[in-house]
């Protein structure tokens, strides 16, 4: 844990937080502060600082929070990416999170099994996933995450809009272009399910403007895939 991430609720006064969970075990079992060391400390969609360890116990921690200092500045790019396997799915959102993505579309897909929706992972688990990543980025925006569960509808009314006035890339290893050299700038990055898409989907995508990319001969796995591809399109 490389950054201490804080909630509204975890305040109980303008400046003053109390921690009792994971967090708490965390910095009480790894980091083992006394009263007047300083921790690194962020607040949710807010600013990065530090918090004054007041007082630890058996119980909590209870920490005096000064933030002021901005987070890293974010990927411009929406990922829209086709619903992975829930264990996959986990290393994903983090990693996501760690690089610096904010806006994630998951999406539906032929190859997509029905049960992935239902998971656990989708229906209470994103958040803590998202957190695990920021924390290891030291980061503090939380990245919005969007779920649309039909393919056809999606691509043809609300993909269009999205990509608008950004570069829309489609990776697919198949009948592709070279990864384009590295820039900051605005990108709607799409990517299919292990497997990929059927040539109907990308059909579809490449109608909707989409350039079909590769980044090499070697067909990744999906959570392999992803900081790939992002490491290639952005300095970072």
């Amino acid at each position: 844990m490389n950054l201490i991430l804080l909630h509204d609720s975890d305040f109980i006064s303008s400046s003053t937080a109390v921690l009792k969970d994971r967090r708490f075990h965390h910095i009480r079992t790894v980091q083992q502060p006394v009263a007047g060391d300083q921790l690194k400390v962020g607040r949710i969609n807010g600013k990065l600082g530090t918090g004054l360890v007041l007082e630890i116990t058996d119980n909590q921690i209870r920490l005096e929070v000064r933030c002021n200092t901005t987070p890293p500045p974010p990927l411009p790019l929406t990922l829209i990416l086709a619903l992975p396997r829930p264990k996959m799915l986990k290393r994903i959102l983090q990693t996501c999170a760690t690089m610096g993505v904010k806006q994630l579309y998951l999406i539906n897909s032929y190859r997509v099994d029905k049960s992935y929706w239902s998971s656990p992972v989708l229906t209470r688990q994103i958040e803590e996933h998202l957190m695990l990543g920021l924390e290891q980025a030291g980061d503090t925006l939380m990245p919005e995450v969007h779920l649309r569960k039909r393919f056809k509808p999606f691509v043809e009314d609300e993909l269009p809009g999205l990509a608008d006035g950004s570069s829309a890339l489609l990776a697919h290893p198949y009948e592709a272009s070279p990864c384009p050299a590295p820039q900051m700038r605005p990108t709607t990055l799409v990517v299919g399910p292990e497997g990929g898409f059927i040539p109907y989907e990308v059909d579809k995508l490449n109608m909707c403007g989409f350039t079909t990319i590769h980044i090499g001969e070697r067909i990744l796995r999906v959570e392999t895939a992803i900081p790939a591809l992002l490491s290639r399109l952005f300095p970072l």
